[in-house]
Parts: C-alpha cells; sequence; structure tokens
C-alpha cells in the first residue's frame, strides 16, 4: 500500500548458496521489515537468490525495468563465487570498472595488503555511487535506485540506515495497523459474501482471513492499513459477523 511520502514499492534481495542450502540462517528480511516499519513503511516483494550469475542477471534486469527502489544482500566479495558485482553491472547495460573512491576506501583500511586481491571489490558497475562501510570501510554500492550490500548483518544493516537516511529522506509515512477480530464456529466460505462486500467499500484496507481448527473452529478475519480507513472496515466486519449469527472477540490492534 504506498502514500504520498512512500510512491514505488520497495524489493529486497537475499543472495548467497548458504542461505539456499541452510548453512546460514537469514536474518535480512526480519530486519528489513522491521526497519520499514519504523517509518511507516513496508516491503513489497523479496526473494532469495543463490550464486547463480545468470539467474542474478535475469532478476535484477527485471528488477531495474520497474519502478521498485531495492535492497539487495550478499556477493559483493571477491571471491570466485560473489557474482553480484558482475550481475548488477550486466543488468545494468554497463561495464566493471575500477572505481576510484572505493579504491581509496579500501587503500585507507588496508594498506598496502589491499593488493593484489581486496582491490578487486572496487571492481562495481560504471558510474556506481559508494554506500559507506562502517565497519571496514569496503564499500556497498547503488546502481540507480538498486542498492547493494555485503551479506554480513553487522555491515549491511548500518548501510542499509544510510541508504534510508541519505537517499530517501522523505520516506516517512503514517504506519499501518492491523485490526481483527476471532470468529468462532464460522467456516470461511459462509462469510466470504461479508468479504467481498468489505473490500469492495473499504479499498483502501488489505483485508485477510486466516482460519483455525484447533483447538475449536476459528477464524481471525482483519484489515490491514491506515488507521481512518479500517477502523470504518472492521466495523464493518463486525456488524457482518454478528448479522451472521457468529460469535466474535475483537483482537489487540497491532502494528
Amino acid at each position: 500500500m504506498t502514500t504520498p511520502t512512500h510512491p514505488r514499492p520497495i524489493g529486497a534481495f537475499i543472495i548467497g548458496d548458504e542461505i539456499l542450502s541452510g548453512k546460514r540462517r537469514d536474518a535480512h528480511l526480519a530486519h528489513v521489515i522491521d526497519t520499514l516499519r519504523a517509518r511507516g513503511l513496508a516491503l513489497s516483494w523479496a526473494l532469495y537468490l543463490g550464486d547463480d550469475r545468470e539467474r542474478l542477471i535475469d532478476e535484477l534486469r527485471r528488477s531495474m525495468a520497474s519502478n521498485a527502489v531495492v535492497f539487495s544482500f550478499g556477493g559483493i566479495g571477491a571471491t570466485p563465487d560473489d557474482h553480484t558485482r558482475q550481475a548488477a553491472a550486466a543488468a545494468a547495460g554497463v561495464p566493471i570498472e575500477r572505481h576510484p573512491g572505493a579504491v581509496a576506501e579500501i587503500e585507507a583500511q588496508f594498506g598496502e595488503s589491499a593488493y593484489p586481491k581486496r582491490v578487486f571489490m572496487a571492481d562495481l558497475p560504471r558510474d556506481a555511487g559508494l554506500i559507506p562501510n562502517p565497519v571496514n570501510r569496503v564499500p556497498g554500492f547503488f546502481v540507480g535506485e538498486h542498492h547493494f550490500f555485503p551479506g554480513f548483518p553487522d555491515m549491511a544493516w548500518p548501510m542499509l540506515d544510510w541508504v534510508l537516511a541519505h537517499r530517501y529522506p522523505e520516506w516517512r509515512a503514517e504506519p499501518e495497523v492491523e485490526l481483527a477480530i476471532r470468529v468462532t464456529g464460522a467456516g470461511e466460505s459462509q462469510l466470504i459474501d461479508l468479504m467481498e462486500r468489505v473490500v469492495r467499500e473499504h479499498p483502501a484496507c488489505k483485508l485477510f482471513s486466516l482460519p483455525s481448527l484447533k483447538p475449536v473452529r476459528t477464524i481471525e478475519l482483519g484489515v490491514r492499513g491506515l488507521r481512518r480507513d479500517c477502523e470504518p472496515a472492521i466495523a464493518a466486519l463486525q456488524g457482518g459477523v454478528s448479522a451472521a449469527g457468529f460469535a466474535w472477540e475483537r483482537m489487540a490492534d497491532r502494528e
């Protein structure tokens, strides 16, 4: 759901064979969701990808053709299994070049030991912007509205904060809320007409229905969106459920 201060979708790529194989557990997705929520924003989509250059190129090319702002985690190192820098360049249709500013940061951190290998991490898509790394000064980078961070959370998360503060400082919105009731004894099919009416009459809210069979048959039925839009919608759900002859209780509001 968009607002005037957040007019574009936000996406995330989480990259690495180690995530898909289970060798490491991803923590980025939950952190991005929480970081955006603190600004009243929401993630529109997320995709897990392995270290497969051709697949990375395809997915990056697709997202670069959209109007999404994207945060990508992982695969920007200098080892042979890291493909994100090269894939970003190919997707953007530009060559990889050694970035003088990135070289300066790496040399300042590592001195002579920046050569011959660490400096490879300064090979970035042409005209890429730099994202400062507060831990070891090896920068991330951005190409248009796509932002590329290392896979290490202690580096990536402060870099994400920097991007939001410096590139999108105006991106703050009224936080969304989730308002719900727990309905007892009803099946979803018995409430579909009501749900369709609420969706039709309250299009600014997103409706959800989560049934459960144990320990008793219940449905968590609610809406998510701005409070001013959702209060009338949840009232309509409450009234409709009562009119249908089913018991319900209001659940605690959630952000």
